[in-house]
């Protein structure tokens, strides 16, 4: 029997832009000779794993997507949307994929934000077992929009890093992030919790960088992006935080 319970399934067009943007950039997707990609859950309809399959083969055209719901309704009406590369099946957190074989990378956007905070850490080692050497998990939230998003890369050992990828035109704070934060971390945003105290960090740098705001949101926050390497680890380079994502280990958000 499929594992896991029903997603809500709402989802839109182009939401998930900025994971996919990650992911193709990840060396677990790169490595592989014919990447194997899942999107869990996609939701009420198939434009999430659509979308991806599309983004993905861009960069690497023998990528293979396959979309799992556990609701075989939604997979009966995804069905149309399939072609060579884009396949739809029933299941959950058990990864079924045809042939067995192992994907590289596991995309569970918005998923377990529907589960309690108890559970999470049991569906990551499930879904981290069904991947590839080297593959990963990829557990996020975002907002309807897409613009406000952040996700846990997770692999067999575990939680690895916490990314946050925000549109910087019109943002007003870098913590808005804060209602976007993965289940793990979404009820840890209290004063004595290191998620909290990261998000006040760039809430401050990004006020101090107010006059690098003159030359755009890109510059303001890049300038925020360096005084935070002052205080902790920062991974990626500065083309990723142009995009207006930030990549911290584990250990420097990880619940006390």
């Amino acid at each position: 029997m499929p594992e896991g319970r029903i997603t809500r399934g709402t989802t839109g067009t182009n939401r998930l832009r900025r994971v996919d943007r990650w992911i193709a950039a990840e060396p677990a997707f790169l490595r592989a000779d014919a990447p194997l990609v899942v999107d869990l859950g996609y939701g009420a309809a198939p434009w999430t794993a659509a979308e991806m399959f599309d983004r993905l083969c861009a960069v690497r055209p023998a990528t293979r997507v396959v979309g799992i719901e556990i609701d075989p309704e939604r997979v009966a009406a995804a069905q149309p949307t399939a072609r060579p590369g884009l396949a739809f099946v029933r299941g959950g957190f058990e990864v079924p994929v045809p042939g067995s074989t192992a994907p590289n990378v596991v995309r569970a956007m918005n998923v377990l934000r529907q589960y309690e905070e108890h559970e999470v850490a049991g569906a990551w080692a499930r879904m981290a077992a069904r991947l590839a050497p080297d593959g990963i998990v990829v557990d996020g939230t975002c907002s309807e929009s897409g613009r406000v998003a952040s996700w846990v890369a997770v692999d067999e050992d575990g939680p690895r890093s916490l990314t946050i990828a925000l549109r910087l035109p019109g943002l007003e704070r870098p913590g808005v992030v804060a209602e976007r934060l993965p289940k793990a971390l979404i009820h840890r945003n209290v004063p004595g919790e290191r998620v909290h105290l990261l998000l006040e960090r760039l809430d401050r740098y990004w006020a101090h960088a107010a006059p690098y705001g003159e030359f755009g949101e890109v510059q303001r926050w890049l300038h925020t992006v360096e005084r935070l390497r002052d205080d902790v680890p920062v991974l990626g380079t500065r083309r990723r935080w142009r995009l207006g994502e930030l990549t911290v280990p584990w250990e420097v958000v990880a619940p006390r």
